[in-house]
């Protein structure tokens, strides 16, 4: 049996997507790793690379996404910086952009706040705390 190795890529969908791309790359520091053009019989696409081999996968849709809080009334999925002055930095930079933020919080294993990217999605944002 082969060992799993992380997950690949998570896709979002977005009726804007160079405002979404912006966000992730200009505020977040993910990088654009390709963009595709819509087609006959595909939308536009960007995959931003958030580090590792891990990749966000956006696709512009003329529908408005779910904005939904998971069933633990956080966000569904996460990104993860280095350390815990890493967070604090970014929490400052998404504050001082004007976009919404929550306090960072600590978990047994983890630091953990979650910010709404520019459709309102949430998005978690975590650090390892050492063991």
């Amino acid at each position: 049996m082969t060992d799993l190795l992380g997950i690949n890529h998570l896709t979002l969908s977005t009726t804007e997507l160079d405002r979404l791309v912006a966000y992730y790359t200009e505020l977040l520091g993910a990088t654009l790793a390709f963009e595709r053009a819509a087609t006959s019989a595909d939308p536009r696409i960007a995959v931003l690379d958030v580090g590792g081999a891990d990749h966000l996968m956006i696709v512009e849709t003329a529908t408005v996404p779910a904005l939904d809080l998971d069933p633990l009334n956080r966000a569904g999925w996460g990104l993860r910086v280095g350390t815990y002055a890493q967070l604090c930095d970014l929490r400052e930079r998404i504050l001082d952009a004007g976009r919404p933020v929550g306090q960072i919080e600590t978990l047994p294993t983890q630091w953990t706040m979650t910010a709404r990217d520019p459709d309102g999605r949430p998005v978690d944002i975590r650090a390892h705390r050492p063991r």
